[in-house]
């Protein structure tokens, strides 16, 4: 309770000073966002004139990355760079080569990047796709990924496990897989669907420097950690319908974004790792000064089964936790079963291409779908700050409080962004917050 009376009293505060620049400024100029290039975002800023003067290297800084990695306009021929596109966990920043190149007058493209993330994470994937098929309304490509994720942690199943009991294992794995996008009409409406194998992932001893906590292969049994002893390859499949009504998909002031998914798991080695998910989400974004104040809500669930004999290996349970989620606790802080997890943010104007925001998380795990109630509930609060451009968050710094402590998270996208959305550019394994 007390920590929502001082969110309730954090977000007056800052209603009062966003009325207060709304009603100092140039009505015709209600658009806060900049624009792709260098020129259109000094205008933009110029033309702001309620809120405080924007530094010039932000300003730069906005325009390069509009161009260069945002790529407005539409995507160009050519080497870009690989940025922000690794799993939960991989550290700071991920940077890499990336070159693509357009065929047959944009109706095909090839793609190929690689990174290493702070992490020491690496990741290469190469992507064919047809993206304009049956009068633009059908996309298909397919996609071969390799990851080496160097420390995941896990702490044991369930919500109440103990943050004593923190481990990491090194995950490396190569997922070969086809997917497609139909939009039958409205741009809002999309039905995606994905297929593919995952060859036997590899677990083993965790890697990295600042190491200092035990390896899961030592500390957890196959009972604790089903699936450790033994990876299996996996056919897997997911489709998915989602409405899209947001403005910009990689920095939304309005709108919203609602998916419903059935994924399957079928174990093709030992016969005892098959299982489905079902997945909802749900997240609407509330302008409640134009683009100046932005509530931001969202609400996510995950459902596991089994047939008889079957258990759900640790590192595809769903997981809460860290950048996405959780942000008060570390990454993969809780798995089990089932999950479920809901965030509240709200976001103000401090320059033309900066907001602030303070959050509020909230969610659980459980081995049944029926223990998803509201008792005993995890939660964390913090505040943070946003660099953007019109369409993109350029990074953003969280600082989240748990019962756990502090955690400080440095991202380049959305809080409400998962990677497993990201387009053809997906990660099947582990589950990822």
């Amino acid at each position: 309770m007390r920590t929502l009376l001082v969110l309730v009293c954090l977000t007056i505060a800052a209603t009062r000073a966003a009325a207060q620049t709304i009603a100092s400024r140039d009505p015709i100029n209600t658009s806060r966002n900049a624009t792709a290039s260098d020129a259109s975002v000094a205008d933009s800023a110029s033309g702001q004139a309620g809120l405080a003067s924007e530094p010039p290297a932000i300003t730069k800084l906005i325009g390069f990355v509009d161009r260069e990695v945002n790529q407005s306009g539409g995507p160009h021929d050519g080497f870009y760079p690989e940025l922000g596109n690794m799993i939960t966990g991989s550290g700071w920043i991920s940077a890499g080569p990336g070159y693509r190149h357009q065929l047959f007058g944009g109706r095909a493209q090839v793609d190929g990047s690689a990174a290493v993330s702070w992490n020491f994470y690496k990741m290469a994937q190469v992507r064919f796709e047809l993206p304009r098929l049956a009068h633009d309304h059908l996309s298909v490509g397919a996609q071969s990924m390799y990851q080496d994720m160097v420390r995941v942690d896990y702490f044991g199943l369930g919500n109440n496990s103990l943050p004593s009991n923190r481990s990491g294992y090194r995950l490396d794995e190569t997922d070969v897989f086809g997917y497609a996008t139909w939009r039958p009409g409205p741009d809002w409406l999309s039905v995606n669907g994905r297929f593919g194998w995952i060859h036997q992932a590899e677990l083993s001893t965790m890697t990295g420097w600042g190491v200092s906590y035990p390896n899961t292969l030592q500390t957890f049994t196959n009972a604790t950690a089903p699936g450790l002893t033994q990876q299996p390859a996996f056919l897997h499949g997911d489709v998915s319908v989602a409405v899209d009504t947001r403005n910009h998909a990689g920095h939304p002031t309005s709108g919203g974004f609602y998916r419903a998914t059935f994924a399957s798991y079928s174990d093709r080695n030992f016969g005892k790792y098959s299982f489905d998910r079902y997945d909802v989400e749900g997240a609407q974004y509330l302008p409640i000064i134009e683009d100046n104040w932005v509530i931001g809500l969202r609400g996510w669930a995950a459902f596991s089964q089994t047939s008889s004999g079957n258990v759900v290996p640790f590192y595809l349970m769903p997981s809460l936790g860290g950048k996405n989620t959780l942000r008060g606790y570390y990454d993969y802080r809780f798995h089990d079963r089932d999950m479920e997890v809901f965030n509240v943010e709200s976001r103000w104007g401090l320059f033309t291409h900066v907001d602030a925001a303070i959050f509020y998380d909230f969610g659980k795990v459980a081995p049944r779908p029926s223990d998803l109630d509201f008792s005993h509930l995890k939660n964390s609060y913090g505040f943070g700050f946003r660099v953007h451009t019109r369409e993109a968050t350029v990074g953003r710094l969280d600082v989240g409080h748990s019962a756990e402590g502090w955690r400080v998270v440095f991202k380049m996208s959305d809080p409400f962004k998962r990677s497993t959305l990201s387009g053809g550019r997906t990660e099947v394994i582990p589950f990822v917050p």
